[in-house]
């Protein structure tokens, strides 16, 4: 069974595990990786230091909890695996504590967007835009031009959240920034990578989990 990977796809969510694992591939050397259990293979065989049984994803929420107490002067108490992220960003400060919240632990958190009737509208219009092509090429490319230029502005003034509470963001911060998660950053806790390339998959690409066999081919 093939899962029907875009070549593209692929290679952006690899960028991303590669930043997450400090790990870098040189071109080509994946070319010979075509099932989902060599894909795997290669991350494992690439990430090459010291075993450490302790929980990332433990740890990552203790990091980002004392970061928002400390940052944002939030109570310790309220800050849970439940809590809503609302609560934590009120939406008249949520991007400069965002802002805040970034610059402490180090990293970006990608935790904003437009809301989802723009991003609709503007998809509508980008959809339109090649279609009119064919008619008249000018007027295609003025909204084409016009529908990109508005996905762009509307990435920047989104204030939208991207997740709903404290323990997806801990996940998300935990797949995305793995060794900057750790409190030990030289150590990985190799049985933890098996979920975390599983959820790479699922989240990014839009994979079933079910789908995800060791001879499942990628294209």
């Amino acid at each position: 069974m093939g899962l029907k990977i875009e070549s593209e796809d692929l290679d952006q969510m690899l960028m991303k595990i590669e930043e997450s694992f400090d790990i870098r591939f040189k071109t080509n050397e994946l070319t010979n990786v075509k099932t989902y259990g060599e894909f795997c293979d290669a991350i494992k065989i690439k990430i090459n230091i010291n075993h450490s049984d302790t929980c990332t994803t433990q740890q990552g929420f203790y990091k980002l909890r004392e970061t928002l107490v400390s940052s944002l002067e939030i109570e310790k108490a309220k800050v849970t695996s439940v809590t809503q992220l609302t609560e934590i960003f009120p939406r008249k400060t949520r991007k400069s504590q965002i802002k805040k919240l970034e610059n402490e632990l180090g990293f970006k958190l990608f935790l904003l967007r437009p809301p989802h009737f723009v991003t609709g509208l503007l998809g509508i219009l980008l959809l339109g835009s090649f279609m009119l092509l064919f008619i008249d090429w000018k007027y295609g490319l003025s909204l084409f031009a016009l529908s990109i230029s508005g996905f762009w502005v509307s990435s920047k003034t989104g204030n939208e959240l991207d997740l709903t509470t404290v323990g997806e963001l801990t996940k998300k911060i935990t797949r995305e920034n793995y060794f900057k998660s750790r409190r030990n950053s030289q150590t990985i806790n190799k049985n933890e990578l098996d979920k975390l390339l599983e959820d790479w998959f699922v989240d990014f690409l839009g994979i079933e989990k079910s789908d995800l066999t060791r001879d499942a081919q990628l294209f």
